[in-house]
C-alpha cells in the first residue's frame, strides 16, 4: 500500500480510534474499561491485562497489540477499513474477536 497524506493518514487515524472508544463506552467497566490518549485507546480488563490500539504515523499505519500478539494495519481505500499487512483481515474484525475470547462473549464493534 501507499502511504498516505499526512492529513488525510489524521483523519483517518483519528476516526479509526474515536469509532473504538465509542465502542467500548457500551461496555460495563467491570468488564472491560479504556483509556485515551492521544493517538493511543487502551482497553484494561479486571485482571489487570492491557491491550492497545495506537496510530503509527511514520508509517501510516494502526497498530493493534493483545497480550503478545501485534498486528499492523493498512488504510485499504476501496473497502474503507484499515486491514492488516499480512494475512488483509479486518482492524475490527480482530479487535471483536480478541475481545470476545478476553471477556468471554462475542461482540461486534
Amino acid at each position: 500500500m501507499s502511504q498516505l497524506e499526512s492529513k488525510q493518514y489524521g483523519r483517518l487515524s483519528d476516526a479509526c480510534l474515536d469509532e473504538v472508544a465509542d465502542w467500548l463506552e457500551g461496555f460495563d467497566p467491570d468488564e472491560v474499561d479504556f483509556a485515551t490518549t492521544d493517538g493511543v485507546v487502551t482497553l484494561e480488563f479486571p485482571d489487570g491485562v492491557r491491550y492497545v490500539l495506537n496510530r503509527q504515523a511514520g508509517a501510516s499505519q494502526m497498530w493493534f497489540a493483545a497480550g503478545a500478539r501485534a498486528w499492523h494495519y493498512d488504510w485499504d481505500a476501496e473497502h474503507e477499513r484499515w486491514v492488516d499487512d499480512r494475512d488483509g483481515h479486518a482492524l475490527l474484525d480482530r479487535l471483536g474477536e480478541v475481545v470476545s475470547e478476553k471477556i468471554g462473549r462475542t461482540v461486534h464493534p
